[in-house]
């Protein structure tokens, strides 16, 4: 099936829609549109049939579980942050159509910060969330409309949820998106996330965890630097240090040596700053041991930096009061993964023609590990394009219409053949 001049439209709309959350723009930046964007989405739904469960923002109270970052916290402070970020519920089919007989959809409409004009030649859509995920989300509604076409019973015999979350960029983890739409049962027997997957379902997500190594010491001026504890230094060894001890770990999950900021001034010695460390891991073993890694690889670089700095003319004074001034906490950690085993909805994938994410291919990080655990549930990733093909969160993301149109053709096949399946279930219980 192919997407229609209107589906173009409303993926164009929704990409030009800025919907980048307040984690990725700054308290500072503007607020997204994401209120607007889901009552596009729910219009554009509504012709098919879908009525909205719920459309409002986290209960503060959901911020008080385990696992929501620290960056979270500390936003969610300010009321007008959750305020401004919603997460949309769609279902079509009758409310007493049970979980068993359901499938839930979760795609999210938050975007990262900045990327260029919406635009589409007739083949390509470029812009931010095209890929990642606004396409997708339009390629959903589409397979749903064509599988309704092909079956009475889709919608009927069955029941289709859509969770249109906000809170999976900027480091959110879904947290006032997804996890507590799950808690409050918003899903079904099979539960597909959409992100890009080259169509194949993923049926792990690994988490992440950051780590914060922060240097609170004195400020100089440039005409005498020695004064001061010069963060960038410290910093930017303790970079080099523990990235090289840490690259070791690589093949237990992605490491990533990220953000170090001191100052901008060019006359200035800072004496404040931090470096930051993201990891995957793709199970609460491996996480474990990388937390411990982090550790030692900060703890012998401090050492090391002690050693080197300690009879330096500037830096003498940094050295001396390194393990004073800088130590190393936790953004985010102890979050779950996903690790799903249900046969009976793997062999319906494959059973429609959707292979399977190579066993020795690294999966990544994304909202399904709120699905980790839930039982009677099968839980898969599953999307149209490449996330680093395609050019995701970077200047050039795109999507193909051929991948959009080949995602709604999955989606019709695994709603019908679904509806249909269950159904002959009931009829074999019934004779049995």
């Amino acid at each position: 099936m192919t997407l229609t001049e209107r589906d173009h439209a409303l993926l164009l709309h929704l990409m030009a829609t800025p919907t980048a959350g307040p984690l990725e723009v700054g308290a500072t930046g503007p607020s997204p549109r994401l209120w607007q964007a889901q009552r596009d989405y729910a219009e554009a739904a509504a012709r098919i049939g879908f009525h909205v469960v719920r459309h409002a923002p986290a209960d503060p109270a959901d911020l008080t579980a385990p696992g929501v970052p620290e960056t979270v916290r500390a936003a969610s402070a300010d009321p007008a942050f959750l305020a401004c970020q919603p997460s949309l519920v769609l279902r079509l089919g009758p409310d007493t159509v049970p979980r068993e007989r359901t499938v839930m959809f979760n795609v999210h409409l938050d975007t990262v910060a900045g990327g260029p004009p919406a635009g589409f030649d007739g083949e390509v859509f470029h812009g931010r969330g095209a890929i990642d995920a606004k396409g997708p989300a339009v390629a959903l509604l589409a397979g749903v409309r064509s599988a309704r076409e092909r079956s009475v019973d889709v919608g009927r015999d069955s029941a289709v949820i859509i969770q249109a979350v906000a809170g999976e960029e900027g480091g959110a983890m879904g947290v006032l998106g997804t996890r507590p739409l799950v808690e409050r049962g918003h899903i079904g027997r099979v539960n597909v996330f959409c992100e890009p997957t080259s169509g194949r379902f993923l049926t792990r997500s690994t988490a992440s965890m950051t780590a914060r190594v922060s240097v609170r010491g004195d400020d100089a001026i440039d005409d005498r630097p020695h004064t001061g504890h010069n963060a960038s230094v410290l910093l930017g060894f303790l970079a080099q240090s523990m990235g090289r001890s840490l690259d070791e770990r690589a093949h237990d999950g992605a490491v990533c040596v990220a953000g170090l900021r001191t100052g901008d001034l060019h006359n200035r010695v800072y004496g404040t700053g931090d470096l930051l460390f993201n990891l995957s891991y793709a199970d609460a073993e491996t996480g474990r041991a990388l937390e411990g890694a982090v550790t030692e690889a900060f703890e012998a670089a401090l050492t090391e930096f002690t050693e080197l700095f300690g009879d330096t003319t500037l830096f003498a004074r940094t050295a001396a009061d390194a393990r004073h001034i800088t130590r190393l906490d936790w953004l985010k950690r102890g979050l779950p993964v996903l690790d799903d085993h249900d046969r009976w909805g793997h062999e319906l994938l494959r059973g429609i023609g959707v292979p399977a994410w190579p066993t020795d291919e690294a999966a990544f990080t994304c909202d399904a590990i709120w699905m980790s655990g839930v039982s009677d549930t099968c839980t898969v990733v599953l999307g149209p394009g490449d996330l680093a093909a395609d050019g995701a969160h970077g200047d050039h993301e795109r999507a193909h219409r051929t991948d959009l149109d080949g995602f709604a053709a999955m989606v019709a096949r695994l709603l019908t053949t679904f509806t249909d399946r269950t159904n002959k279930t009931d009829e074999t219980d019934g004779g049995s």
